[in-house]
């Protein structure tokens, strides 16, 4: 099958496109078709081997979190789905590879595709759709009247973030260009703050909820905006010890993440507030919940722009940018 593989990590190196052996199916496994992909700066990142002690992946490998497509064969013990069936998934990590025409996910991962969804709009979702159920309805317990700070309202995570915090009753404000304004307030943000203009730590008080998708600086000055007893949830990092004992990391590695986020948690602790790190994983009963939202209209995809399939590494390129509005997705097939 043709694929999309990581040779070298590399800040400037592209992704090669190669001929690859078809996956293996494990007993709980099913092999799936792939329709589409999307694209996230997590890709960029694992390329680039800014994870590569957490998630050490042997190279040559594919690269890729989103899917979506067609199951085409499963393993003995699979029960939830049967051959036809059209999924959506992030694979979990340590099996990723979705930029590719066929991969092989423990059934553990995948659901059903929304039905009122295309494959390219299917694909888009997972990655986010698990990073914004898993911080606000698992770790923040967000409900209806808190008032929730989703930073980038523009991005892949944010547009689906805002959605969901809307349908859970929250009040929500976040950051976006003057030219963003629109299509946040479109998706349920009550308070825009024009990041280029204006401190959005001036400007917010009193806050639930910081979903932290940005910079050390950025995570720092989140802390001004919280209540007392208010959370403080990162995607972009530091990891703190929690995330290092989940991952069952080394002794070594426990001790240097612990560093890493001593500052942000001492500074959380002063304030009465608490930081904790997300790195989401993958989970299909959590994406059939979603896809429960998606059909019943309370959440909707944002895409940007849709790649061919041999423009993969085109398509990672504008991701890097910084610049798309919602997702970023390649049609395989």
């Amino acid at each position: 099958m043709k694929a999309f593989v990581v040779d070298k990590y590399s800040k400037n190196g592209t992704l090669r496109l190669a001929e690859m052996p078809e996956p293996k199916l494990g007993d709980s496994d099913v092999l799936v078709e792939v329709h589409a992909a999307a694209v996230n700066l997590l890709d960029s990142k694992v390329k680039t081997g800014e994870f590569k002690l957490i998630l050490p992946y042997r190279r040559p490998f594919i690269l890729g979190h989103d899917v979506a497509g067609r199951v085409v064969r499963v393993g003995s013990k699979v029960r939830k789905f049967k051959l036809g069936d059209d999924v959506y998934a992030r694979p979990r990590d340590g099996r990723i590879g979705t930029f590719a025409e066929f991969i092989a996910m423990d059934e553990a991962d995948v659901a059903l595709k929304p039905g009122n969804l295309s494959m390219e709009e299917a694909a888009s979702i997972p990655l986010v759709g698990l990073t914004a159920w898993q911080a606000l309805v698992e770790r923040a317990k967000l409900k209806k009247g808190q008032k929730v700070f989703i930073q980038a309202g523009s991005g892949g995570v944010g547009t689906f973030a805002i959605q969901l915090a809307k349908h859970l009753g929250a009040t929500i404000a976040t950051t976006a260009s003057a030219a963003s304004a629109g299509l946040v307030k479109g998706l349920g943000a009550d308070i825009v703050v024009d990041y280029r203009k204006d401190d959005f730590e001036k400007v917010l008080s009193g806050y639930d909820v910081v979903l932290n998708s940005q910079d050390a600086k950025t995570l720092e000055k989140s802390l001004n905006v919280l209540k007392p007893g208010g959370k403080l949830i990162s995607i972009s990092g530091p990891p703190d010890p929690e995330f290092a004992r989940e991952k069952g990391l080394n002794v070594v590695l426990r001790l240097v993440l612990r560093l890493l986020s001593r500052g942000i948690r001492a500074k959380a602790k002063r304030r009465g507030v608490t930081f904790s790190f997300l790195f989401m994983w993958a989970q299909g009963e959590q994406l059939s919940k979603i896809a429960s939202l998606i059909e019943s209209g309370a959440i909707r995809p944002v895409v940007d722009r849709i790649f061919p399939f041999e423009a993969t590494n085109e398509a990672l390129a504008y991701v890097e940018t910084g610049r798309a509005k919602g997702k970023v997705v390649i049609k395989v097939r």
